[in-house]
């Protein structure tokens, strides 16, 4: 079985995520591939959920500051803007509100339709500053109470074995597996 990633695929544009939901996106983007390529195709649609922004910045979290950016900001930019944001937008929450997920759901399309998807998601608050360096986007202020520390304050062995996109894609080696019968 050969594997390529997005990088390979050039001359597809982007499909336009329009999904309210992380599922919805990740139907859309695995289809849209699967379409464009005829090959299966596993999409991903992952980001954090707080509770005291009634699910926000959810689906738009990877462009949640998007007006506080330029176009061409680089990850790194993209990321600062978008925890400046949240921080601030959680600024008079009290801590019994600021209760939040990383949720990432995995589609997998075969030209036709969606063969199988799966859902994880990683409880945790958010801390009212940054702390640490590893990890990218909301990490540093993802604070996860039973290693009482941020995402961006752990080893990375660490983070993969509880992060969403860990579980989700576990979850999805065993159901492939037996989709595959094997």
């Amino acid at each position: 079985m050969n594997l390529l990633g997005l990088e390979a695929l050039e001359g597809i544009d982007a499909p336009a995520e329009t999904g309210a939901t992380f599922a919805e996106n990740a139907r859309q983007k695995a289809l849209y591939y699967t379409r464009a390529t005829g090959l299966w195709c596993l999409a991903d649609d992952s980001g954090l959920v707080v509770d005291a922004l009634d699910g926000e910045p959810g689906v738009h979290s990877a462009r949640y500051a998007a007006e506080k950016f330029p176009p061409d900001a680089d990850r790194r930019q993209q990321d600062a803007a978008n925890t400046a944001k949240l921080l601030e937008a959680l600024e008079n929450a009290p801590d019994t509100r600021r209760g939040a997920r990383f949720v990432c759901h995995l589609a997998l399309a075969d030209g036709q339709e969606v063969l199988l998807e799966t859902t994880a998601a990683v409880e945790g608050v958010i801390a009212r500053a940054p702390m640490g360096d590893n990890g990218f986007g909301y990490d540093p202020v993802f604070l996860v109470p039973r290693f009482g520390r941020t995402i961006a304050e752990m080893p990375a062995d660490l983070k993969n074995s509880l992060s969403h996109r860990g579980q989700a894609a576990r979850q999805f080696a065993r159901r492939l597996a037996q989709l595959l019968g094997r």
